[in-house]
């Protein structure tokens, strides 16, 4: 590319220097649904660019793993949900392989945080409600893509909306499709990471221990 030199796209020499406070286990939530919800916050008060914004990683029962970029829309005690077509590639992996892991990368405040756990439909009541809240356009949306699937050409897309938008007009309720719907992913290790000088970060996982107090033990991991 005209102007750039081959040391301008050499990966090896990018590096940043993180500066930022040493993240103390003393000052952690009891549970990390608790401290996501801390970071959660500090990054909407950044103006992070869609902080809700998580790469959604899955595979096949025979280990072929598959990611992707998914936005979050809710999260309580129970874990964390974002809505999908189930016939997609991912709602497909996990009908089968419910094991996934999220990753919510909050580069500008050199933070990550990196959930694993297991994903399970949650109920056609808090999808619909949910469904009727997006805007009249992605619900249409949701009936002209077949999530995954190969199309012929960009013109199909188009042509398969404009059907459903003559077919329910702005003001009209469109049904909830019933291929898809809400995930919830429960946690069973949710790691908080931020970056320090010299490579040195924190990096502080929760992991699921009946015997611990709140029902969660926190362990430091090297970096």
């Amino acid at each position: 590319m005209a102007g750039v030199t081959d040391q301008d796209l050499d990966p090896a020499v990018m590096r940043k220097q993180y500066r930022s406070e040493i993240v103390d286990e003393r000052t952690l939530a009891e549970d990390p649904m608790g401290q996501f919800a801390r970071w959660f916050q500090q990054a909407a008060d950044a103006h992070l660019f869609e902080p809700n914004a998580m790469v959604v990683s899955t595979s096949t029962p025979d280990g072929r793993p598959s990611s992707r970029t998914v936005l979050l829309k809710q999260f309580d005690e129970r874990g964390f949900v974002f809505f999908t077509n189930y016939e997609s590639r991912k709602g497909r992996e996990l009908e089968v392989n419910p094991h996934i892991a999220l990753l919510f990368p909050w580069h500008p405040l050199a933070r990550q945080v990196v959930v694993t756990g297991t994903a399970v439909r949650i109920g056609r009541d808090e999808t619909a409600a949910y469904f009727r809240s997006r805007p009249h356009g992605s619900q249409l949306g949701a009936w002209a893509s077949e999530q995954s699937r190969v199309i012929g050409s960009r013109a199909e897309l188009d042509r398969r909306y404009a059907e459903l938008a003559v077919r329910y007009p702005e003001g009209e309720q469109v049904p909830v499709p019933p291929q898809w719907g809400g995930l919830r992913v429960t946690p069973g290790e949710v790691e908080f990471w931020q970056g320090h000088e010299n490579r040195l970060h924190d990096r502080l996982r929760y992991a699921r221990d009946a015997g611990a107090a709140a029902g969660w033990r926190v362990e430091r991991l090297c970096p």
